[in-house]
């Protein structure tokens, strides 16, 4: 059952986030990104220098290519806690205290929901890792195929616009590399993945260490290089 939240109450039950066991690449159940194989496709990014700012101009952005943390139809903002299902426990949140909760000054962890137009939601969360970068993750799943597409194309425009601050990012539209940590890849450049995503963009020192990239086609999108099937054909 959905319930209204002071500002007090809802960082009461975002703190349970944060005594949630990770699972490999930082996913739990609340996103319907379990620790097996996901069946849902999704985009990740990893960021340094994550704060509130960064939170207001990631959700403007979006609000303005139609992706809205407010239901198309009932205007609500929806704060999701973690629990034993998807989607856990669900408040009502104003745009101000979801800006704050989603810059990351009081907790490492927030799940909220974002919409499209048709009332099909994308969990979203943002979460900051044991070594300061910030994750932002987005499942894919609930969307047909052109509004998945319309989506994707916001989030990259939007993340593109903090290029700067953002390490690199990974598109999977089936979810099939979703066993991959993403971030030991994209951040570290200290693992392996054993199913290519639809697209991948690392910093040019990752690409240049990684053995898995040798020899792949890609191309520059400062200050990414950028695989998969974005890549033009010769």
């Amino acid at each position: 059952m959905l319930r209204c939240a002071g500002i007090f109450t809802l960082y009461l039950t975002c703190r349970a986030v944060d005594r949630q066991p990770a699972c490999p690449g930082g996913r739990v159940a609340t996103l319907k990104m379990g620790c097996g194989v996901m069946s849902d496709g999704f985009f990740y990014s990893y960021h340094v220098g994550w704060s509130r700012p960064d939170a207001e101009s990631l959700l403007g952005d979006l609000e303005a290519a139609g992706v809205s943390p407010a239901h198309p139809a009932t205007r609500r903002i929806t704060l999701v806690s973690p629990g034993a299902e998807p989607p856990g426990t669900q408040s009502w949140v104003t745009r101000d205290q979801l800006v704050l909760l989603a810059g990351l000054q009081r907790l490492d962890q927030v799940d909220f929901l974002l919409w499209v137009s048709s009332g099909a939601e994308i969990p979203t969360r943002v979460r900051r890792t044991d070594d300061g970068t910030v994750a932002l993750q987005f499942a894919l799943g609930a969307l047909g195929p052109e509004e998945r597409e319309a989506a994707v194309r916001a989030i990259r425009e939007a993340i593109g616009r903090a290029s700067v601050l953002c390490i690199g990012f990974v598109l999977d539209r089936e979810g099939a590399s979703a066993a991959t940590d993403w971030r030991g890849f994209i951040v570290k450049g200290s693992v392996y993945f054993d199913c290519w995503p639809d697209t991948l963009a690392v910093r040019s020192e990752v690409a240049s260490m990684q053995p898995q990239l040798f020899g792949v086609g890609s191309f520059e999108q400062a200050p990414w290089v950028v695989y998969g099937s974005e890549v033009p054909s010769r």
